[in-house]
């Protein structure tokens, strides 16, 4: 029961490295991960994630302008219980039948220096689109040692309410407010 699952949103928030031009780059689903938390009935958080997470990215160190689109498979959201996992991809919550994605499409990203600081964008969950800002807390790029290809990696976060997004199933005994986390490694095009 944790409609958090947004996070996915995703989005996901990827960012890219780059100097003089835009680059783009490519979301590496097997280093991705985005996950969420929401209070459960007042005595715990809940914790979840989805497995499975695709999007792209570009970035441009020089004009300081950058995009994200991110693409999360409700279906593959992830609980560490099955039965509760069922039950989050029912119509209750995220009604995976219906909506197989949650989306993040960035509008805008927001540099402190060179580095990408938060990213403005629309995060839609069962259809329905918000504007919701990532806060970017690390972002780093370089040669991965073992691939030897350029990438770049960001965590991000954003706090969201999933009534907002039409998800109301067990309010108020489940939390209304879920922490959205984006781990994000994206490979240079």
């Amino acid at each position: 029961m944790h409609k958090s699952v947004f996070a996915v949103l995703a989005l996901g928030i990827a960012l890219p490295l780059s100097a003089l031009a835009a680059d783009s780059y490519t979301i590496d689903p097997l280093h991705t991960f985005p996950h969420f938390s929401i209070n459960h009935l007042g005595f715990s958080t809940m914790q979840g994630r989805f497995d499975k997470t695709s999007g792209t990215a570009t970035l441009d160190r020089a004009a300081k302008t950058g995009s994200v689109e991110i693409a999360i498979e409700s279906a593959s959201v992830s609980t560490g219980y099955s039965k509760r996992d069922e039950h989050l991809k029912s119509p209750d919550f995220f009604n995976a039948a219906e909506f197989p994605n949650i989306t993040y499409k960035s509008t805008a990203m927001h540099f402190k220096g060179d580095t990408p600081a938060s990213v403005d964008g629309n995060l839609t969950i069962l259809g329905v689109t918000k504007p919701v800002t990532l806060t970017i807390e690390s972002f780093n790029c370089g040669t991965n040692p073992m691939s030897k290809k350029d990438e770049c990696g960001a965590a991000a976060s954003a706090q969201i309410k999933r009534s907002d997004f039409g998800i109301k199933f067990a309010l108020p005994a489940v939390g209304d407010d879920v922490k959205l986390v984006f781990e994000i490694e994206a490979i240079k095009n």
